[in-house]
């Protein structure tokens, strides 16, 4: 019965890789944009020198985004994106940051991040068009 839904799997992927670069994009454009304010707010949260993370978790996001967005290197970027989420979990939970209006987002966008990296690009990707062919 439901066998047929499983056809469309990889385009269940690419809607999921499409909103995760969308949410990715739009929090690591700022971080780039106003290098001051994200230092400041890095060093605040013991991450120093908060201007080198800062930049590292921007580029992380923007980039990263955008990489996924058009499905290229989704694997690895995915990963280094799961690796970076893992941090900010780590640390909101020894923060002690509630679950629900604190790290419920940062838990999704580590799940998304690892689905892709396991599953790969899905359809209508680079990955697909250059290493497996359409």
């Amino acid at each position: 019965m439901f066998s047929s839904f499983f056809f469309y799997g990889g385009v269940g992927a690419f809607v999921l890789r499409l909103a995760l670069a969308a949410i990715l994009i739009v929090h690591g454009s700022p971080k780039l944009a106003h290098p001051g304010e994200t230092a400041k707010a890095f060093n605040g949260m013991g991450f120093r020198p908060g201007i080198f993370w800062g930049t590292v978790a921007g580029i992380v996001e923007l980039v990263g985004g955008i990489l996924l967005a058009v499905g290229f290197f989704t694997a690895c970027v995915s990963s280094v994106i799961a690796l970076q989420f893992l941090v900010i979990l780590v640390w909101r939970i020894s923060m002690r940051h509630r679950f629900v209006g604190g790290w419920e987002f940062d838990l999704l966008i580590f799940g998304a991040a690892i689905f892709l990296a396991l599953n790969g690009a899905g359809a209508f990707s680079l990955d697909r068009a250059f290493f497996f062919g359409w």
